[in-house]
C-alpha cells in the first residue's frame, strides 16, 4: 500500500524561510537597474519605483521600529483588528446556532441574510463614519461586517451537519435541550468555527485598514495612505511587509487556541490508521 509521504517539521520550516528569502533575492535582482538588463522597462529606474527596493524597505521598517513612530500606529490597528474579530465571531457563533436550531426565524431571515451577505461590505465604510466618527467605532463595525458572515455561515452549515443519528441517540439517553447543544451542537460547530476563524483575522485586518483609508489621523492604513500621497512606495510596502507579519501572528495564535480546544478531534490520518 502506498503510504502519504510526510515532510521533517525542521527541514518544512528551513525550506519556508529559503522560499521567502528566494522571493526577496528575486524582488532585489528586479528592482535593481545594475542587475539584470532592462528587459522589462525601457527605462531601467522604472521598476524600482513602482515596485520599491527591499533593502529600502527593510531600512524603513527599522526605522519605524528604532524610533519608536509605528507603536501608536500598530497599537491602534492591531486594537480596532482585535475588537472586530472578537464581536464578530461571538454575533456569528450566536446568531448561527440560533437560526441553526430555530426553522421558522432560519426561514423567515434567510433571504435578507442573502441579501447582506452578497452585499459589498465596504461601501458601508463612509455609514459607518457618519454613525460612528472616523475613530476606532467605525473601524471596528467595517470590520465585524467582514467577520460575522464568515463565522455565520461555517457555525450554521456545521450545526446541520450533525449526525440524525447522534442526536437520536443523545435523545435516547434522556438528553435534554440545553445537554444537545453543550455536547452535540456546539463540539460539532466548533470544528468549523476555527476553520472560518484563520480567514476571519485576514478580513478583520482588511476592515481596519480600509477604514483608516476612509478617514484617519492614526493607524498603519494611515500611514500608508499618507505615503501613497507622496508616492513612497518603499514604505507603501513596509506597511504592507508589517501588516502581513502581524496577521501571521494572530493567525498563529488562533491555531494555538484551536489545538487547545481541539484536542478532542482526531490528528489527520488516525482514523484512517483505527
Amino acid at each position: 500500500m502506498w503510504k502519504t509521504l510526510r515532510p521533517n517539521r525542521a527541514n518544512l520550516v528551513i525550506w519556508q524561510w529559503l522560499l521567502l528569502v528566494l522571493c526577496f533575492v528575486g524582488w532585489y535582482a528586479l528592482t535593481s537597474p545594475t542587475l539584470l538588463p532592462a528587459f522589462y522597462f525601457d527605462d531601467p529606474n522604472k521598476a524600482a519605483f513602482l515596485f520599491g527596493e527591499p533593502q529600502k524597505v527593510v531600512v524603513r521598517i527599522w526605522q519605524w521600529f528604532t524610533s519608536g513612530e509605528i507603536y501608536i500606529h500598530l497599537w491602534i490597528t492591531l486594537v480596532e483588528t482585535v475588537l472586530a474579530f472578537v464581536i464578530g465571531t461571538v454575533l456569528g457563533l450566536a446568531v448561527g446556532l440560533w437560526l441553526a436550531l430555530a426553522p421558522i426565524a432560519s426561514a423567515l431571515f434567510d433571504p435578507y441574510v442573502k441579501a447582506a451577505n452578497s452585499m459589498p461590505r465596504v461601501i458601508l465604510a463612509p455609514i459607518f463614519g457618519v454613525w460612528f466618527g472616523l475613530g476606532i467605532g467605525s473601524k471596528v463595525a467595517l470590520g465585524v461586517t467582514l467577520v460575522f458572515f464568515i463565522v455565520f455561515f461555517n457555525v450554521y452549515q456545521g450545526v446541520k451537519e450533525v449526525s440524525p443519528v447522534v442526536l437520536a441517540n443523545a435523545r435516547m439517553l434522556g438528553a435534554n435541550r440545553r445537554q444537545l447543544l453543550r455536547s452535540v451542537y456546539l463540539p460539532s460547530a466548533m470544528s468549523w468555527v476555527f476553520s472560518s476563524l484563520h480567514t476571519s483575522v485576514g478580513l478583520a485586518f482588511v476592515g481596519s485598514v480600509v477604514g483608516e483609508y476612509l478617514g484617519s489621523a492614526r493607524g498603519v492604513g494611515y500611514l500608508i495612505l499618507q505615503a501613497e500621497g507622496t508616492f513612497d512606495i518603499n514604505t507603501v510596502f513596509a506597511g504592507i511587509l508589517v501588516l502581513t507579519a502581524f496577521a501571521l501572528i494572530l493567525d498563529a495564535l488562533v491555531g494555538m487556541i484551536e489545538r487547545r480546544f481541539m484536542k478532542w478531534q482526531p490528528k489527520s490520518g488516525e482514523t484512517e490508521r483505527l
